[in-house]
C-alpha cells in the first residue's frame, strides 16, 4: 500500500498553480502565493523527492495531431501472467494508460489512434499474446472530460 504524503496549505497551493500551468516560473508562483521564490523552489524539490510531482508534461490535444480515435480495451489474462502482459502493453506507443483492475477484466488499457486500422493492429497484437485469454474493446464516441488532475485538499 502507498503511504500518503503529508502536505500543507503552501504545498497544496503550489501544486494547484503547477497543475494550472506547469510552465510558470517559481517567481510567478511565489508572487501569487505571497511567499519567497526560495520557498517555492524548496517545496517543489521536496515534492519531487517524495514523488508527489512525478514529472512536468505538456497537456497535448492529440486529436489536433490526427489521433481522433480513443479506445478502452479490457484484457483478461490467464495463468498469473498479468504483470508481464501489462508491462508489454504499457510499452506500446499508442497506449496512454494501463490500469490493474477488479471485475470482469484484469486490466484496462486506454489508447489513442489515428484510425481504425491502427486500433485493429494493436487489438490483434494483444490477442496474439500467449497469456491473454481475451480482450474487449470499447471505442470512445465523445470525450466529455479528459484530465489528469483532481481538485485536491489538505486534511
Amino acid at each position: 500500500m502507498i503511504t500518503a504524503v503529508k502536505i500543507d496549505e503552501v504545498d497544496l497551493a503550489i501544486l494547484k498553480e503547477l497543475g494550472r500551468d506547469g510552465r510558470q516560473s517559481f517567481r510567478d508562483i511565489a508572487e501569487k502565493l505571497t511567499v519567497s521564490e526560495g520557498t517555492v523552489y524548496n517545496r517543489v524539490n521536496k515534492l519531487r523527492e517524495q514523488e508527489v510531482i512525478k514529472s512536468f508534461i505538456a497537456n497535448i490535444d492529440y486529436s489536433k495531431l490526427g489521433y481522433d480515435l480513443t479506445a478502452i480495451i479490457g484484457i483478461r489474462a490467464k495463468g498469473g501472467k498479468l504483470q508481464e502482459i501489462e508491462k508489454r502493453v504499457a510499452a506500446e506507443k499508442n497506449v496512454t494508460a494501463v490500469y490493474d483492475v477488479t471485475g470482469e477484466y484484469d486490466a484496462l488499457v486506454v489508447a489513442k489512434f489515428p484510425d481504425r486500422d491502427a486500433l485493429n493492429k494493436l487489438v490483434k497484437k494483444l490477442t496474439a499474446l500467449d497469456d491473454v485469454e481475451r480482450t474487449y474493446t470499447m471505442v470512445v464516441l465523445n470525450v466529455i472530460k479528459e484530465a489528469h488532475g483532481i481538485n485536491i485538499e489538505v486534511d
